[in-house]
């Protein structure tokens, strides 16, 4: 089970440090490469969960590599965390204060619609 985890999490994490290669952030600029990797982990993690238990009976090992591992190694609260502390260090405590709050609204609206996203097209189509 930890080999699967550490597997996943390992190509999420990749996932993630390409997509700050390609979309870096300045140290004092608004940290959208890390809000947008949060965001569409949160949609697929919706999305994934309703697949897994709700449309299709996969084998145990699927959720832990690509729930825990995969989209948790993506998803990053410690990158979170540090980028409000660089915000703030860098006087920049407005914009650190609107990334915090956002960074949580926008995970929540994300996994929603991941979630209702899920059923309407999964769900559906599978009780007909």
């Amino acid at each position: 089970m930890l080999t699967v985890i550490a597997v996943g999490g390992a190509t999420g994490t990749c996932a993630r440090y390409t997509a700050a290669l390609v979309w870096p952030t300045g140290q004092a600029e608004f940290p959208w490469t890390t809000l947008c990797v949060n965001a569409s982990g949160c949609l697929v993690i919706g999305a994934f969960v309703v697949a897994i238990t709700e449309v299709w009976t996969v084998n145990p090992l699927v959720r832990p590599f690509f729930g825990t591992g995969v989209l948790g190694g993506f998803t990053t609260f410690s990158t979170y965390c540090a980028d409000i502390e660089r915000l703030v260090r860098a006087d920049r405590a407005g914009i650190a204060l609107v990334y915090l709050v956002a960074t949580v609204v926008v995970a929540l609206v994300a996994v929603t619609i991941g979630v209702v996203g899920a059923r309407r097209l999964l769900v559906v189509r599978k009780s007909r």
